[in-house]
C-alpha cells in the first residue's frame, strides 16, 4: 500500500516547495505520515485510501513549519539572510540611509524578490492572536493557515473525485463553474427543483465523508 501510493507524498511535497523547507525533509515527513495513514486505515469506512491518507501526510508536513512556534528557514535562505544584513550595514553606514530593496539586489546580482524573502525570513514571526497578558498586544484575527486550506481543497477534490458522474457533474457545474441551478438543470436536463433537492443530498454526504 506505501510503495504504491508513494505518489501522493511528492504531491503534497511539491504544494510546500519554496517555502523554507527542503524538499527531502518534507518528503521525509509525508513519508512518515503516509505510514502512519497505512498502519490505521480502515477500509470497511467506505473511503479511498487516498482520500484518508492525504490529510495525515499534509499534518506530518506542516509539523516542520510549527516545529519551535515559528516556521524553519532553509539553511541556503539563512546564509543569504545573514549575507544581506552584513551588505545593508555597510551600504547604511556609506549612504547614510537605509539601502532600498532594489539598490540591495543590485549591489548583490540578486532579484528584489530573493531580496525580500530573505528579509523577512530573518524577521521574527508575530502572532496575530497574542494577548496582553503575554506582552504583546496584538489584535486577535483568526485565519485559516496556507497548509490547512490545501488540506481542505485536496480533501475535498478526492470526495468529490468520488462522486457518480452525474452528481460531479452537477457540483463541478455549481461550484466550480458558477452556474446558477437553472442553468446547472439546462445542463444537465432536469428541472430547477430536481437540482435543488440532489444538491443538498450531494453536499450532505460530502461534509459527512469529510468530517469522518
Amino acid at each position: 500500500m506505501i510503495e504504491n501510493n508513494i505518489g501522493l507524498v511528492h504531491s503534497c511535497a511539491h504544494k510546500f516547495k519554496g517555502r523554507g523547507i527542503e524538499y527531502d525533509d518534507l518528503f521525509q515527513a509525508g513519508c512518515v505520515g503516509l505510514i502512519k495513514a497505512a498502519d490505521a486505515f480502515d477500509e470497511d469506512r467506505g473511503v479511498r485510501f487516498s482520500t484518508y491518507a492525504v490529510p495525515v501526510i499534509l499534518g506530518e508536513m506542516r509539523r516542520l513549519f510549527r516545529d519551535g512556534g515559528s516556521v524553519k528557514v532553509s539553511r541556503t535562505l539563512k546564509e543569504l539572510s545573514m549575507k544581506l544584513n552584513r551588505e545593508k550595514e555597510r551600504m547604511s553606514n556609506k549612504m547614510g540611509r537605509e539601502p532600498t530593496i532594489s539598490e540591495l539586489a543590485a549591489s548583490l546580482g540578486i532579484d528584489e524578490g530573493q531580496v525580500v524573502e530573505a528579509l523577512c525570513a530573518a524577521t521574527p514571526p508575530l502572532s496575530l492572536t497574542e494577548n496582553e497578558e503575554d506582552g504583546g498586544g496584538q489584535i486577535d484575527l483568526p485565519v485559516q493557515s496556507p497548509e490547512d486550506l490545501l488540506s481542505d481543497i485536496i480533501s475535498l477534490k478526492q470526495v468529490v473525485g468520488n462522486l457518480e458522474p452525474s452528481d460531479r457533474a452537477l457540483i463541478v457545474l455549481r461550484y466550480f463553474s458558477g452556474k446558477t441551478q437553472t442553468q446547472t438543470a439546462q445542463t444537465l436536463g432536469m428541472t430547477q427543483v430536481q437540482v435543488s433537492r440532489r444538491e443538498k443530498k450531494i453536499l450532505t454526504a460530502l461534509r459527512r465523508e469529510l468530517s469522518e
